[in-house]
C-alpha cells in the first residue's frame, strides 16, 4: 500500500507543478528590431515609444509593458550617445542607475531590500534590486548595460509561487545577441 501511495504521488508531482506555472500562450516573445535582445513577457505586450530624451539620450526610448493577474511587467532600453558608458566604470554606472530613486519610494524602515547588488548577464554588468514589503510582496528591477545601451526591466508580484515564478521567468528570459568576454 505505501508503494502504491509512493508511486500515486511521484506520478501527481508533475501536474502539481504544471498547475503552479502559466501556460506557454500567455507568454511572447519580444525581439528588438536591430535584433539585440529577446525575452519573454506575459501576452499582450505594448510597445511604446518615447521621443522626449533626456541627457545623453542618442535615441528614443522604446519600451515594452503587460500585466499578469493585476501584477506588472515592464522592460524598456535606451541607446546613449557613443562613449556615455564605455567610457566610464560601468559596474558603478550601473548601481547607479539601477538604484535611482528606489531608495526614496522605498525607504528601508518600511521595506526589506531581498536583493541590492551587482549582477552580470552574459558578461555586461547590471544591478539587480529586489524590495519587499510587510506582507513579501516584491518588486524586482535589473538594470544591464550593454556597450552603450541601457537596459531596464521592472517587475511586481504577490506573496504566492506562482506570480513570483512569473516574475523569475520574464527576469531570466533576457538574453543579449552579444556576449562580453573579460
Amino acid at each position: 500500500m505505501k508503494r502504491r501511495a509512493f508511486v500515486l504521488a511521484l506520478m501527481a508531482a508533475p501536474a502539481a507543478a504544471h498547475a503552479q506555472t502559466l501556460p506557454a500562450d500567455r507568454w511572447q516573445t519580444v525581439v528588438s528590431p536591430d535584433l539585440r535582445f529577446r525575452l519573454e513577457m506575459p501576452a499582450p505586450a505594448q510597445k511604446t515609444v518615447a521621443s522626449e530624451k533626456e541627457k545623453g539620450h542618442a535615441g528614443e526610448r522604446v519600451a515594452w509593458a503587460s500585466k499578469l493577474d493585476g501584477e506588472m511587467f515592464d522592460f524598456d532600453y535606451v541607446d546613449y550617445a557613443p562613449g556615455w558608458f564605455s567610457d566610464k566604470d560601468s559596474k558603478l554606472m550601473a548601481k547607479e542607475l539601477g538604484r535611482g530613486e528606489a531608495e526614496k519610494a522605498f525607504p528601508r524602515a518600511t521595506f526589506r531590500y531581498v536583493a541590492d547588488e551587482p549582477v552580470t548577464l552574459q558578461g555586461w554588468d547590471g544591478y539587480a534590486l529586489d524590495i519587499a514589503d510587510a506582507q513579501g510582496a516584491v518588486v524586482m528591477m535589473r538594470t544591464y548595460i550593454v556597450k552603450d545601451r541601457l537596459y531596464r526591466l521592472l517587475v511586481t508580484a504577490k506573496n504566492d509561487e506562482v506570480t513570483k515564478a512569473a516574475a523569475r521567468r520574464f527576469l531570466d528570459s533576457l538574453r543579449f545577441a552579444e556576449t562580453r568576454t573579460t
